[in-house]
């Protein structure tokens, strides 16, 4: 049990540390070529050094820093809401095969995720019920999955520390996701020599690292862009609210994302006249802020110290894990997506969501692009996938496996 003194950092502070992370993690990616050569997004970097920071003060202090991180869960509701705005009917229609086999892929890889972690436990020593928790309860579903779950395979199985095991489990996924996708689309667009097929595509998330114009972006599209966002965000609110009454509980994001899908094709053929943000600057600007806070603060919060117990076993289940997802996406994935540049981006943020969390996956593809391009449907089919079906689904598997 921690006995250290607690330091927690009030939420507009931890914005502001956010912020700072975010900032270090691009000094470095510029003074390292490394990071830019093998697509490490800047806030996973900056996030990764302050919590090896945190965990130093710890050691030597005996101090536990925790943030409030009400602001970072805020940003998560601007970044899916953006991602809606961008999304055109025409694109899911021209991209609904490509949108089916990601699903079915992805679908059948919860299972597989499942039966390594059932495998891993065997092979570590640790209960078989724990396997759901290693797998995709903890790294498709993430934090919000594994603590949903765990006491109801503590109460089930009698295993008092699955909460514990749960977010670790999620946490060492989060880490390794940040860091396994940018090689894996570096790999495929090397030894496939890939290229962009959009290079005139407006910009979804992620301005190019050489992008200078920044005329279209002034006070006014800014304001219009966050209009756009708010409105969007509270029809979210009322039906994701409508919903829940309903007995149906979503998410916050999705149904954002939703509603905002629905205004972004609905607004302009009502009213053509109308400035709409979509796949501008200045959307792209306000994406790439809530991205990038968002997944610094997520990784700057981590508590490495509570992992150590843990750190043994959990590592080995998560090294076959990522193993696995290396394998599925260079020779199951990305041939079945097409074996082109959109494939790769999609590989880089599968394994982004499949070990950690869609707002990794988003910034694992952010990173290629910028390198190498843009690949609008990507953004598009993915959050989709991982932000909706996958939820629903691995709420059944995990059921499954359960029980």
């Amino acid at each position: 049990m921690d006995e250290s003194s607690p330091l927690l950092i009030g939420d507009f502070l931890a914005l502001t540390v956010g912020i700072l992370v975010y900032f270090v993690g691009v000094l470095a990616t510029r003074r390292f070529a490394v990071l830019r050569e093998f697509n490490i997004p800047e806030p996973v970097t900056g996030g990764l050094l302050a919590a090896l920071t945190t965990l130093g003060v710890h050691a030597l202090f005996d101090l536990s820093i925790s943030f409030e991180l009400a602001t970072r869960d805020r940003l998560l509701i601007y970044f899916f809401t953006a991602i809606g705005l961008n999304a055109r009917l025409s694109d899911l229609v021209k991209g609904g095969r490509a949108l089916l086999i990601l699903l079915v892929l992805t679908l059948g890889y919860i299972v597989v995720q499942d039966v390594i972690g059932v495998i891993g436990t065997v092979l570590f020593g640790l209960p078989q019920a724990l396997g759901v928790l290693t797998g995709s309860a903890s790294l498709i579903g993430g934090h919000g999955t594994a603590i949903a779950w765990a006491p109801e395979i503590a109460r089930l199985h009698g295993i008092d520390n699955a909460p514990e095991i749960g977010i670790a489990s999620a946490t060492f996924g989060l880490i390794l996701a940040s860091l396994i996708g940018g090689p894996i689309a570096k790999l495929l667009i090397t030894r496939h020599n890939l290229t962009t097929e959009t290079s005139d595509a407006a910009p979804m998330v992620g301005l190019p690292y050489a992008e200078e114009d920044r005329s279209a972006i002034n006070h006014l599209t800014l304001m219009s862009a966050l209009l756009a966002l708010h409105l969007a965000i509270i029809l979210g609110y009322i039906v994701n609210e409508a919903l829940q009454e309903a007995g149906i509980m979503l998410p916050l994001f999705v149904t954002c994302l939703l509603m905002a899908i629905v205004m972004s094709n609905l607004l302009p053929r009502l009213m053509p006249r109308l400035p709409w943000p979509a796949r501008t600057r200045s959307l792209a600007v306000i994406s790439d802020y809530s991205l990038n806070i968002f997944l610094a603060m997520s990784l700057m919060s981590m508590q490495l110290w509570t992992l150590a117990g843990l750190a043994g076993p959990l590592l080995g289940i998560l090294a076959l894990q990522t193993l696995a997802a290396f394998l599925f996406i260079v020779f199951v994935l990305f041939p079945l997506m097409g074996a082109n540049y959109e494939a790769a981006v999609l590989g880089a943020g599968f394994g982004g969501f499949a070990l950690g969390a869609t707002p990794t996956a988003i910034a694992n593809m952010t990173a290629v692009t910028k390198k190498h391009g843009p690949a609008p449907n990507a953004f598009i089919i993915l959050p989709l996938v991982a932000a909706f079906f996958v939820d629903i689904a691995n709420a059944f598997v995990i059921g499954y496996f359960v029980t």
